[in-house]
Order: C-alpha cells, then structure tokens, then sequence
C-alpha cells in the first residue's frame, strides 16, 4: 500500500500528528532509493549512465545556475541549507515540477563521491539535487570507483572460490 493510498483527501500536514506509519513508509522509500543507485553504481560505470531522459539539460542547468559547484568537493551541508542556498536551489528545482517524477521527494545523497553511503557521509535532500549532483559526478567519471570496486571484489570473490 503506498503513502498516498493511507493519506485522506483533506490530510492537512501543518496541523496533523507524525503518524508513525507515514513515516516508517517514507524512511523505507528512501532507503530503497539509496539501495538501488548504489546497487546500480557497481553494475554500470557512473560516467555512462544516464539518470533522467533529461541528464544533459539537467547538467547544463547546473553548470549555469552553480557554476561555483565543484562535484568532487565535499558539500557544504550549512552552505546548500542556508537561506540563500535554500532560495537557489528552489528556484532550479522547480523548472523540473511538471518534468521529473518525485522531483521533490526526499532521499540521500552522498557528500563526496568518494565516500560510500554512511550516517555521517550522507544529507537528506529533495531527489532533484539528487539528480543534478549525481548526474555531474556521474559525468565527470566520479562514481566509477564504486563499479572499478565491486568488479575486483567479484574477481577475487570468483578465485576464492574455484
């Protein structure tokens, strides 16, 4: 059953209680998104794979509305959640609204590419900043260690056991 199957048509969010189900749900989608990119990381080098329909406009975007962005620098969690960074990065997200499904629904995305997922490597945030900083990383060849890793894992997995 999804989220929006338990949710009533006049669910106010301001005004209701945390229910604790809605929440289990939530934390369950995210970690499932954060499961299958990093699932997919090490099947399919990160700098040839595509994340939306719209990867090049995304990344062009980003360069244009970022251009002091630098994807293999660690982000500054303070700096992007500040009230200036808060109003840019809205302002390109929402030109992705109509355009890319759950463009605002929260998920993890890692700091630094050269980190793998971890409770103090990670920042929750809406799936376009997602997309926008991976798709980037991807680009630049930044993620492909995680294939580059699980490949010589799988080998030496293979010898081990012949």
């Amino acid at each position: 059953m999804s989220i929006t199957q338990q949710v009533p048509k006049d669910f106010d969010p301001e005004t209701a209680d945390n229910l604790e189900d809605i929440e289990k749900q939530f934390a369950v989608k995210v970690v499932q998104h954060m499961q299958t990119y990093w699932s997919i990381l090490e099947r399919v080098k990160g700098s040839s794979l595509r994340l939306t329909k719209i990867d090049d406009e995304i990344y062009d975007h980003l360069k244009r509305d970022f251009p002091e962005f630098d994807p293999a620098e660690t982000i500054d969690e303070d700096k992007m959640k500040s009230k200036e960074g808060k109003e840019r990065w809205r302002n390109f997200m929402m030109a992705y609204e109509k355009r890319v499904d759950d463009y605002n629904f929260g998920t993890m995305l890692r700091a630094n590419p050269k980190w793998e997922y971890g409770r103090d490597e990670t920042i929750f945030v809406p799936r376009m900043q997602f997309y926008a900083v991976e798709i980037a990383r991807n680009r630049l060849g930044l993620n492909d260690w995680v294939y580059e890793q699980a490949q010589k894992e799988k080998a030496e997995a293979a010898k081990s056991s012949s």
